[in-house]
């Protein structure tokens, strides 16, 4: 069995080096991320089926589900707070933006389906969860705010571009080869769950 590995990315993150992660490796990101909730996915859906451009080019940059709160400073912005959001709130969009927009690492926490699941393998991608209720830890980790597009949205769901350094612990739980840790867990919770039905059925 392959033992787990730390490893360390740089973005833009390359097709090669997302293929050779697998589930239980643990990455940290230096580079640029892009948050985006529910509505900005459903714009950048919207946008692609339209044919407009995007404001921000996400080849090679990790998608990271987050609602930060930023302050605005006299030196520009300042993130206060940029904890992971659920990311099943996103699984009905997140594989049509795998497939189009060659993002190569999604992070958030909780897991996603197997609509994801299956872009991910098809597109090379990887699902990175991050400790949820970490969100002043993830703002240290923020070296700065590089920009913003869409704040008609709201803060929380506008595109924020961030520069970060070493940005992690995340724990890969879905691979860019089928493997998802939280449907595996459901699974196995499943099954147990049945064998206690059937062990009491019986005693009874």
């Amino acid at each position: 069995m392959r033992s787990t590995s730390e490893v360390r990315l740089k973005t833009p993150i390359a097709s090669d080096e997302i293929r050779s992660l697998r589930v239980g490796d643990v990455i940290y990101i230096t580079g640029t991320l892009v948050t985006a909730r529910d509505r900005a996915h459903k714009r950048m859906v919207d946008q692609i089926k339209s044919g407009k451009p995007l404001p921000v080019d996400l080849r090679g940059i990790p998608v990271y589900h987050c609602g930060p709160i930023v302050r605005r400073t006299s030196r520009g912005w300042t993130v206060v707070s940029a904890g992971p959001t659920t990311s099943m709130r996103m699984e009905p969009y997140e594989g049509y933006i795998i497939r189009r927009l060659g993002v190569p690492m999604v992070i958030g926490k909780g897991g996603m389906g197997e609509e994801t699941t299956r872009a991910m393998k098809e597109f090379g991608a990887v699902y990175g969860a991050f400790t949820g209720g970490a969100g002043a830890l993830a703002a240290t980790l923020i070296e700065r705010v590089v920009g913003v597009e869409w704040l008609d949205l709201g803060m929380p769901e506008a595109l924020w571009i961030f520069e970060v350094e070493d940005f992690g612990p995340l724990v890969v739980a879905i691979d860019s080869h089928g493997n998802n840790l939280f449907m595996e867990v459901r699974r196995e919770a499943g099954r147990r769950a049945d064998e206690i039905i059937r062990r009491i059925e019986h005693e009874v």
